[in-house]
């Protein structure tokens, strides 16, 4: 954040600052009005290197610090203005994650999808429905779709559906699969009654689009294979989803589900939620600059801490 509005400096390099400054994979595009977008006043964005002094924070995404390492931090590191917060950002799960180690110190908050991270920006989360009322379903004509982009075999998501679909017809689309429907993802999956949220590997609150955009939004139910079931109900009705754990055996799902499939009263119980909740998918990076913003402010004089063990804490 900058002066009296807190800049958050935006960079192929991060920044925030009395502002905040962060760029992405280097992606130096429009940044948002984060009063107009999110409610979130007082705010000033810079993709500017020139402004790091300026800056109340520096947002660095881990993906880019991996790629470029050291030698493309601000100069003087890692000397900093007074006060100012380094951010580490980052939204892969640990599986995914290469470099992890040798940032200790580097950094005084971190910003992920992670329940206890300094700034917490999931990937979806519900939120109080604007006008409540009774749901009124839409017809489903077909079973269970899958999405899936990168397939590898000795993924477990890959591994389960295997055995699956020996028992079950599932459709899949992406690279190894069918195309999708005209205007994508949601409106694929919107005719089938469930949906495989695989994530690409199992990690603490790692809960992705897979989820909230893929599965909630199309209104299909999501079958899960990600945290443990606990991990889930943290921020969505128990409920709401399926998860493969519930089930001794990909056969018992299977059957589970045929079971669902001929018993409309049963199913609707899955939606019994929505009467009460919407579902909010975050917008992809925006939103992550603009509630890094909000922090900042809320944080005010705050001592500035610093986080030592990056790796320990976000591989646990």
């Amino acid at each position: 954040l900058l002066g009296p509005a807190p800049l958050l400096s935006v960079r192929p390099m991060p920044y925030l600052g009395p502002g905040i400054n962060f760029t992405p994979w280097s992606d130096c595009r429009r940044l948002p009005d984060c009063a107009l977008r999110f409610n979130v006043s007082g705010c000033r964005l810079s993709a500017e290197r020139r402004r790091y002094a300026e800056a109340a924070a520096v947002l660095f995404h881990h993906r880019d610090l991996v790629r470029h390492g050291r030698a493309q931090l601000p100069p003087g590191a890692p000397q900093r203005p007074s006060g100012q917060r380094w951010v580490w950002m980052n939204f892969e799960s640990p599986s995914h994650s290469p470099g992890l180690r040798g940032w200790g110190g580097l950094f005084n908050w971190t910003m992920s999808y992670r329940l206890d991270s300094d700034v917490f920006v999931p990937y979806g989360a519900l939120r109080a429905a604007r006008a409540p009322g009774r749901l009124v379903l839409p017809r489903k004509t077909k079973l269970v779709a899958w999405v899936i982009s990168h397939w590898n075999e000795e993924h477990a998501r890959v591994r389960y559906y295997r055995q699956l679909q020996k028992y079950l017809p599932v459709d899949v689309y992406g690279a190894q699969g069918l195309a999708l429907k005209e205007g994508g993802v949601v409106r694929t999956v919107s005719e089938y009654k469930f949906y495989l949220a695989f994530e690409n590997s199992q990690h603490t609150d790692y809960i992705t689009e897979k989820l909230w955009r893929n599965a909630f939004k199309a209104g299909a139910v999501p079958i899960v294979l990600g945290p443990r079931r606990a991990n889930y109900e943290l921020f969505v009705p128990p409920n709401s989803f399926i998860h493969v754990d519930d089930f001794p055996s990909p056969r018992k799902l299977a059957v589970y589900l045929k079971f669902l499939d001929r018993n409309p009263r049963s199913y609707r119980r899955y939606f019994a939620w929505r009467e009460k909740y919407d579902v909010h998918v975050a917008s992809f990076w925006d939103e992550h600059y603009c509630r890094a913003c909000e922090a900042l402010q809320a944080a005010g004089d705050d001592q500035v801490k610093s986080v030592q063990n990056l790796a320990g804490w976000f591989e646990s």
